[in-house]
């Protein structure tokens, strides 16, 4: 891979995003300031903070602080030792939910290797505050890998999130260049351990595209995913944070993004999300209703 010193590539059309902030954008900004929580959005410099916050009224919370105990060179979010988890925290997040009034919610987390239960207790009480405030909203948990630890994804899964997400990132190759302390068989481990113990659970996985990966790997990458019997797939392009993090090493066609998509729907995954400016939580709840209805159709159901 080469020293981040080399010259960046310069980005394409497609990746050009017009800011379109608006009400709504300042409303959900000023809640989340107000309650003092967190959000994926901003922490990760999402390129789609305006559409979601703005157009959709729908945002990703971030518990458990803003200090990873990590330092991915992919992400934004601060390093370092973070403070003791709130125990307020899940009450305010459910709280802004219901005032937000949102049909879908998506949690994620900063990966917390410092806690005994790498934070999966906070994750489903989190769960359980937002069902219990807005029973009619649906939860989407994007969580760490938990260091394989299964009884910390039992605490997770048990809170029966509407999707319980956890992402490979990147492929095997690259993966101890670009992922901090990870392993990507555990990544695959968190997600077949969620299906062992709900086998009625919906699994969810991303990749980043850019990194130096090659098709074939993201093909094996896909097989993998699927091996452990994950529904959703979404792809999307990398885009470096900063100068310190990782180059992008290649920036993936609109064209190539469907290609694939239509790769990984041949594959079995029930949906998949696959342009450039695809996320974790891009449309997570359009993606929600989408997955229940090919689900239903799949089973021949209405």
């Amino acid at each position: 891979m080469p020293a981040n010193n080399t010259p960046p590539l310069r980005k394409p059309d497609w990746l050009r995003v017009r800011l379109s902030g608006g009400k709504e954008f300042s409303e959900i900004k000023q809640l989340v300031k107000g309650q003092n929580l967190h959000t994926v959005c901003e922490e990760a410099m999402c390129p789609n903070i305006h559409e979601c916050w703005g157009k959709h009224k729908t945002a990703t919370f971030m518990i458990l602080g803003e200090v990873c105990t990590r330092a991915c060179r992919f992400c934004a979010v601060a390093t370092g030792r973070p403070p003791a988890p709130d125990p307020d925290e899940p009450r305010r997040v459910a709280e802004s939910v219901a005032t937000m009034g949102l049909e879908h919610v998506v949690i994620t987390m900063v990966t917390r290797d410092d806690l005994p239960d790498g934070g999966a207790q906070a994750v489903a009480d989190t769960v359980i505050a937002i069902r219990e405030a807005s029973p009619d909203c649906s939860v989407e948990v994007l969580a760490s890998d938990m260091l394989g630890d299964r009884e910390a994804i039992k605490i997770i899964t048990d809170s029966m999130p509407a999707v319980n997400s956890h992402n490979l990132e990147t492929v095997r190759r690259l993966t101890q260049t670009i992922r901090s302390r990870s392993d990507y068989d555990r990544s695959l481990s968190y997600l077949r351990i969620v299906k062992e113990i709900d086998p009625g659970a919906t699994t969810k996985s991303s990749l980043m595209l850019g990194l130096g990966e090659t098709r074939d790997e993201i093909l094996q990458s896909m097989d993998d995913l699927r091996g452990v019997d994950v529904d959703v797939m979404n792809m999307g392009q990398y885009l470096q944070p900063t100068k310190t993090h990782a180059p992008v090493e290649k920036f993936w066609t609109p064209e190539e993004f469907t290609d694939l998509k239509e790769e990984a729907l041949s594959r079995g995954f029930t949906y998949c999300e696959s342009a450039p400016l695809v996320r974790s939580s891009y449309h997570a709840g359009a993606q929600y209703a989408a997955f229940l209805k090919q689900a239903r159709d799949r089973r021949g159901t209405s």
